[in-house]
């Protein structure tokens, strides 16, 4: 007697037992190492004194690897001439890539927009209670200026002007919270290393999984962390997304030619999520920072403080300079 197919395929089916394969790639485990540098550095931190010679070495480490970084980028070009070339020779239709490039541009500048556009304005609302486009306007020279040199450390000086003299934010707020952004604050960097990562691994034929997409994300978020405030130090960071989802580093290649484009972009972007930043921290702290305390300096800040005295003819103001 023969059996229907569906029972038959019911039966076969049966028969195999589905085993999930551990795949490994070869490869840093960038994501660890990344893990471990922040739990290191906030340790350090932690025990004071005890971790200042270490502290030292990392600093002195850390300028003179970006001095090295900066010699790099600066004869970069004549390399990196070589391997686009290298990468057009070995294209089967230009033309296609080309356009396949295009739409990468696109799909970056539109993830960009809607971050600039639309989600930090909400927060601005939300949050600072501030009218956004005013806000903007008062960080025009700023944003140009980051749009100009690419930048977030050459900015820096401009963008505390901005937010202080143009949107009235705190000078304390202000100068303690910018700083801090233009190191740690990428959030435009980050978004372009996620796409970028995406793009790649779709050129060179390799599907991601939601694991791989996922620790994408967090390899880009943390590693744009780290990354300096000078212009397209986002590719030695991408090098890192694409070694931590097992991908040849030298692939950074394929979005070089948009790039120096697109690092104005995600720069603007940075510098105008700090600002908007101060102003949410500004809000928030508003109560427990008074206004007629603080005076702006070109040093720093003067913060004028009474001093206490039984005959209130006699209380005088005196001034603590305080340098930032």
């Amino acid at each position: 007697m023969k059996l229907p197919n569906d029972r038959c395929d019911s039966e076969q089916r049966s028969q195999y037992q589905e085993i999930p394969e551990v795949v490994r790639s070869d490869g840093m485990n960038i994501l660890g190492l990344v893990m471990f540098s922040v739990s290191l550095g906030i340790v350090i931190a932690r025990i004071g004194d005890e971790g200042a010679p270490l502290k030292a070495f990392f600093k002195s480490l850390e300028a003179v690897s970006m001095r090295l970084i900066s010699l790099v980028i600066w004869f970069s070009p004549v390399g990196i001439t070589f391997l686009i070339a290298a990468q057009i020779v070995g294209m089967k239709d230009p033309g296609k890539e080309l356009q396949r490039l295009m739409g990468y541009m696109v799909c970056v500048l539109a993830g960009l927009s809607i971050h600039g556009l639309i989600v930090l304005p909400t927060l601005m609302i939300i949050l600072a209670r501030r009218n956004p486009v005013k806000y903007v306007y008062g960080m025009a020279q700023a944003l140009l200026t980051a749009l100009a040199t690419s930048s977030s450390s050459a900015t820096l000086p401009l963008s505390i002007k901005c937010v202080e003299e143009n949107n009235g934010v705190d000078p304390r707020v202000a100068r303690f919270v910018l700083p801090l952004g233009a190191t740690i604050n990428m959030d435009g960097t980050a978004l372009y290393e996620a796409v970028a990562a995406i793009y790649i691994s779709q050129c060179v034929g390799q599907d991601l999984s939601i694991g791989n997409i996922i620790l994408v994300s967090l390899t880009a978020t943390l590693a744009s962390i780290g990354a300096a405030g000078i212009p397209q130090a986002g590719i030695v960071t991408m090098i890192m997304v694409l070694i931590a989802i097992g991908l040849p580093s030298n692939l950074f290649i394929l979005i070089f030619p948009v790039d120096f484009f697109l690092d104005r972009i995600r720069t603007t972007v940075n510098v105008y999520g700090d600002s908007i930043g101060a102003a949410v921290v500004g809000k928030m702290c508003e109560r427990y920072l008074p206004r007629d305390t603080v005076e702006a300096t070109e040093s720093g800040y003067r913060m004028l403080t009474q001093t206490a005295s039984p005959d209130p003819s006699k209380r005088h103001n005196h001034y603590e300079n305080h340098q930032l």
